[in-house]
């Protein structure tokens, strides 16, 4: 069984590696894992990713691969070898795209997570895509999909994991950005909930960025999330 503080991801949404490395020091040990998504590889590259994996972390490599399934592949295979404890596919890349990269993977080593709905989104902004319908139809059918596909888990908000979790059953990864501690600001997130409600509702992992890199002591801030989790039995 996982403890609280393995349940907590920070991600390192900045912009510059020494940023990236000052967090990782502060809050090596208080929390469980560090997210890299779009930013900080782009400005950083693999040679940080590296570095942290380095010292004895763990990371979840945010990128929504999302292209056609031979790329997705080839994605998937050379982050699997940076050794990543996660990684993101997008699931609107189809069922071709989810087997090629659930292939893809070694036996043991990386899991794959499959993007449904992005927390950003609600039902006007999915309909201007010609997704008709509630945000959650839209995640519970894309979860299926990927749990059938052969990915680990899916990423959903943690105002769908309670669904997620009834329709893929246990064993299957749910993690939950979109979190947002007591009195923080949702920001550009549509569809949040608090650490202790998406743990609660089913969710494996949270993933928290703002309200703890940006706090005056984000290992204070970190630690409070791992209290609140304390609490919720799972």
């Amino acid at each position: 069984m996982m403890s609280p503080r393995d349940r907590l991801i920070v991600a390192l949404d900045v912009s510059h590696a020494d940023e990236a490395r000052k967090l990782v020091e502060r809050l090596s040990g208080a929390v469980g894992m560090f997210k890299i998504g779009s930013q900080l590889f782009t400005a950083a590259g693999p040679d940080l990713l590296r570095e942290i994996v380095g010292r004895g972390e763990k990371v979840f490599l945010d990128l929504k691969y999302h292209d056609i399934p031979n790329t997705v592949a080839g994605a998937v295979s050379a982050a699997s070898r940076l050794g990543v404890s996660l990684m993101t596919v997008h699931a609107l890349g189809g069922r071709a795209g989810l087997e090629a990269a659930a292939s893809a993977l070694p036996a043991r080593g990386a899991q794959l997570l499959a993007v449904t709905i992005l927390t950003s989104q609600d039902r006007a902004s999915l309909e201007e895509l010609g997704l008709v319908g509630a945000p959650a139809d839209h995640v519970r059918r894309l979860a299926l999909l990927a749990r059938e596909a052969g990915a680990d888990g899916v990423i959903a908000s943690p105002q769908e994991a309670a669904l997620v979790r009834a329709a893929c059953g246990p064993g299957f990864l749910i993690v939950t950005p979109g979190v947002r501690p007591p009195g923080a600001a949702a920001g550009d997130q549509a569809r949040t909930a608090t650490p202790a409600e998406a743990i609660a509702a089913g969710a494996d992992y949270i993933v928290v960025g703002r309200p703890v890199i940006a706090a005056a002591n984000p290992a204070a801030a970190a630690a409070a999330i791992t209290k609140e989790l304390e609490q919720v039995a799972v």
